[in-house]
């Protein structure tokens, strides 16, 4: 039996837009009901007996694939679940937490037992199995996070290229020439989207600002103070003045404790900037300046994002993403004397 999405690409149009020719919610136009209409005779498509006899009605239930893991940072990730349920109160909307490892199951069992309105979709790989199912499914989704093939899916998030050239200029402009990234394990690069797209930013606009700069990525395991000493000591060695943090609180902690331990004051000989943190760096000691990562602003645009896809204004496929804010603490000064 022919599926919707079979009947959207034979039509040339989206799934959501067959779903509202068929239902009467939206005005189409001659052209394209035409076209949808073709399709269905000759696909022989027919809707789900159940979705025809709930027509018209909501669960008020939003499904929140978040897959947990055993190497899943939980405080960031369920700062992004409480974000995303206190964002869904305000439409009077539950959420329905899918946390399976294997993340497509659950959405595909969502969307056949007609169980939620819509799908969010979080902790995002760059290649993430779940791009393609939600293409395929009747029921809209909106991705927290940018994959890599994204297109005609609808993705926020914070810009964190922007984010990383941003931290980049500020140590620049405060005379850094030799500058360093700190960031996650090496295999956060591949299972989540936003640590390349630091490194990216990081990167690109060092080059574009003439500076030397250089990447360690600390192998935690189950020893995280030496990884982090021993990251350090690299760009420490490499004459580094200016270190980006892009890494957990516990492994902000460590660097910042390991530079005292070498007799290093922030800003005085090394000034630190935090990028993409979901935690509280003024309270550190010392107080690192930040970029940060607030869940609430991307989670309340993919709510609402979510509530236009359920709805006559629907948005355009596309990235929106969210402008970062730099806060001040004192952490970044001229270069020292070390």
């Amino acid at each position: 039996m022919a599926k919707i999405h079979e009947v959207a690409e034979a039509a040339g149009v989206s799934i959501s837009t067959v779903s509202y020719a068929l239902s009467g919610k939206r005005t189409i136009s001659a052209e394209t009901r035409r076209r949808i209409e073709q399709a269905v005779r000759e696909l022989d498509y027919r809707p789900n007996a159940g979705a025809r006899m709930l027509a018209g009605r909501r669960t008020n239930i939003f499904a929140l694939t978040e897959p947990f893991r055993a190497d899943t940072y939980a405080p960031a990730h369920m700062a992004f679940v409480l974000a995303t349920s206190i964002a869904a109160r305000r439409y009077d909307y539950d959420v329905l937490l899918l946390t399976e490892e294997q993340a497509s199951a659950g959405m595909r069992r969502v969307a056949r037992s007609g169980l939620a309105d819509a799908v969010l979709v979080l902790d995002v790989a760059p290649d993430d199995e779940r791009v393609e199912l939600a293409r395929h499914l009747d029921i809209p989704s909106v991705f927290v996070g940018v994959p890599n093939d994204h297109d005609g899916l609808v993705c926020v998030d914070l810009d964190f290229e922007a984010a990383a050239g941003l931290a980049v200029d500020r140590l620049a402009d405060a005379g850094h020439r030799t500058i360093g990234l700190l960031g996650h394990p090496a295999a956060a690069y591949h299972r989540s989207n936003f640590p390349p797209r630091v490194r990216a930013g990081f990167e690109r606009r060092a080059r574009e600002r003439g500076l030397a700069d250089t990447v360690e990525l600390p192998e935690f395991g189950g020893a995280r103070r030496v990884a982090v000493r021993a990251a350090l000591g690299v760009l420490l060695d490499r004459g580094v003045t200016g270190i980006v943090l892009h890494c957990d609180e516990e492994a902000h902690v460590a660097a910042l404790d390991e530079l005292a331990a070498r007799g290093l004051r922030v800003p005085d000989d090394v000034s630190v900037v935090s990028v993409g943190s979901t935690f509280d760096t003024s309270s550190m000691q010392p107080p690192l300046d930040v970029l940060p990562l607030v869940p609430q602003a991307s989670c309340d645009l993919a709510v609402d994002l979510a509530m236009q896809l359920l709805s006559d204004a629907v948005p355009p496929p596309g990235v929106r993403l969210v402008a970062p804010v730099y806060h001040d603490h004192g952490s970044v000064a001229p270069p020292g004397r070390r």
